[in-house]
């Protein structure tokens, strides 16, 4: 219904990548990060740009190549890599393309397609993340530019980045109307990774603390028209959450294969765990979970790849894909006991790994305030 035989064919290329260059490194890369280099492998292969046009790089393809991409990342269990590409591929990249002009998708667009320039998005501040109408990060007009001054936080690829697209406020007295988006690159006076964070989970891929001072960008680094960032990163968002809930059900479906596996092949008091009824009505709970939050995610990613803009359908996938991972997660370990809890053993990452994703791209409680604002509550 909603995958031909082109995306099957991208998902055996791409399943067969991360099965030689991938996944025999993520356990080094979950202690030292992954490296550069795989990114730009990812540019070489053109997983970067599946669903931009050809002129600028890209493959061509529609919105379920992302989703195929999104769900073999997540069946490879690379969660931190996996995070990293889509901070790449689907939430920084996609305002360049609809809101910049022809030079700036040269500039941008074309070599983060190419995974010779890493990218990132910076909104989350340390005093404003689920309160985006918050932020005190300031661009001030001057001469034939911006200024800015501020501090982003929690920024994924923050640590590496060639340049970052960051939200900030030119005009405080004009609210929504008086935000925009601005790209810094890397080694601009003023701009300053100031530390890279330690967290619960997605390991191999860097978190960084970025500071402005005095960082002035030319004019032609404003993406989009002046005072129109606000309108312009809540569409962004839209993309964002869609693909986490991608990414997140397939991670999901991942682990309880993987608990179903391991309950029929554990032995406890003379028989397979997937034989005693509590383990099997887990495992039943588990996988009808799954099973239907995927049938409302594909669907809901159907509308949003053709143009439409479900507000209310894309949040309520976030907020289910996002639950239902870490539940299933959390049943898993107590599926698989003591091994559950090992770190030899998937399922552990697994659940650090998805917890993140209920906090990322608008918390549950965030999602929940939309979702009621839709119902007209």
């Amino acid at each position: 219904m909603y995958f031909t035989d082109a995306h099957e064919e991208l998902r055996q290329h791409i399943r067969r990548f991360l099965e030689k260059e991938v996944k025999p490194h993520l356990e080094e890369w979950e202690r030292t990060l992954f490296p550069d280099s795989i990114l730009a492998r990812f540019g070489e292969l053109g997983f970067l740009g599946l669903r931009y046009p050809p002129e600028y790089g890209g493959q061509g393809g529609d919105y379920f190549s992302a989703v195929v991409l999104a769900e073999e990342m997540a069946r490879a269990g690379s969660g931190g890599l996996g995070m990293a590409v889509h901070v790449q591929s689907e939430m920084a990249t996609p305002p360049i393309f609809k809101f910049g002009t022809e030079e700036q998708k040269q500039r941008f667009l074309v070599p983060a397609i190419q995974g010779t320039a890493i990218a990132a998005i910076a909104m989350t501040e340390p005093d404003a993340g689920s309160d985006l109408a918050g932020i005190q990060t300031v661009a001030r007009p001057a001469d034939d530019g911006y200024v800015i001054n501020g501090r982003k936080i929690f920024i994924t690829n923050g640590a590496r980045a060639h340049w970052v697209l960051v939200v900030t406020k030119t005009d405080r007295e004009r609210g929504h109307k008086g935000y925009n988006l601005i790209v810094v690159e890397k080694g601009t006076p003023g701009f300053t990774v100031t530390r890279t964070l330690e967290k619960l989970g997605m390991h191999s891929s860097d978190t960084a603390e970025l500071l402005f001072e005095d960082c002035r960008v030319p004019a032609g680094n404003l993406i989009g028209e002046p005072g129109d960032g606000f309108k312009d990163l809540m569409w962004e968002l839209q993309g964002e959450r869609m693909i986490a809930a991608v990414g997140a059900i397939a991670g999901a479906e991942r682990i309880v294969d993987y608990a179903m596996e391991y309950a029929r092949n554990r032995q406890a008091f003379g028989k397979p765990i997937s034989q005693h009824q509590v383990i099997r009505h887990r495992l039943v709970d588990m996988g009808t979970k799954v099973a239907s939050v995927k049938a409302f995610v594909y669907e809901t990613a159907r509308r949003w790849g053709e143009g439409e803009y479900p507000v209310r359908e894309i949040t309520q996938a976030k907020l289910l894909a996002t639950q239902v991972a870490v539940e299933v997660a959390d049943d898993a370990i107590q599926v698989l006991g003591g091994h559950g809890y090992m770190r030899e053993f998937p399922v552990e990452r697994a659940w650090r790994d998805a917890r993140l994703a209920r906090i990322g791209a608008g918390t549950d409680e965030i999602m929940k305030e939309i979702i009621a604002k839709t119902y007209g509550l």
